[in-house]
């Protein structure tokens, strides 16, 4: 498996569609009100088959370098998922969108994998800015933004489309110039 090692027990992979659909697509499937809350893509994926092509697609993307999907493996169990949604080459930017099984929330689990995915973004692939947008009543996606240190840069009135209806939408970003400034070493 391709993957960016974390620690001993976590570490971001490509998908693997075959082997991967199934357990992903059970913590999907089991906690579907609580991730469809605010990524409604969660209620209409209603079968295997449907992640599993899902992740064939999100690959494709990937060798093309229009975004980058990556599963969370935490004690060699798939967790949740994290990806560069866009790769936008006219402002060299790139935006996160993550999920993560509710039994590892609260672990620093997701603060830990967008570190790695701006280091990834900043290094790998040149971006300038990362982004990161949340609903505004996403308290935990909220905090995720703010501890790993990007800027609020304002609020989207009815900016997102949720299962509910709209929702204001914060939006946040990390230079790589703070990041650097953040991650230089002494």
């Amino acid at each position: 498996m391709l993957s960016y090692v974390i620690d001993d027990d976590f570490k971001l992979a490509l998908p693997r569609p075959r082997l991967d659909s199934a357990p992903l697509f059970a913590i999907i499937d089991q906690e579907r009100d609580d991730i469809g809350r605010f990524l409604p893509w969660a209620n209409g994926l209603k079968t295997e088959a449907e992640e599993a092509a899902f992740l064939r697609s999100v690959n494709d993307h990937f060798g093309r370098e229009e975004s980058m999907n990556l599963v969370l493996w935490y004690r060699d169990e798939p967790v949740g998922m994290i990806s560069f949604n866009h790769f936008r080459p006219s402002d060299e930017s790139g935006d996160i969108g993550y999920w993560l099984k509710q039994a590892v929330r609260g672990h620093g689990l997701m603060h830990r994998a967008v570190k790695a995915m701006c280091q990834i973004g900043f290094e790998e692939y040149g971006v300038n800015k990362v982004i990161i947008r949340a609903a505004v009543d996403n308290a935990p996606s909220n905090a995720v933004a703010k501890k790993a240190g990007f800027h609020h840069d304002g609020t989207h009135r009815a900016g997102e489309k949720l299962a509910d209806g709209f929702h204001d939408e914060n939006e946040y970003s990390l230079l790589r110039s703070e990041w650097l400034q953040m991650n230089r070493k002494v």
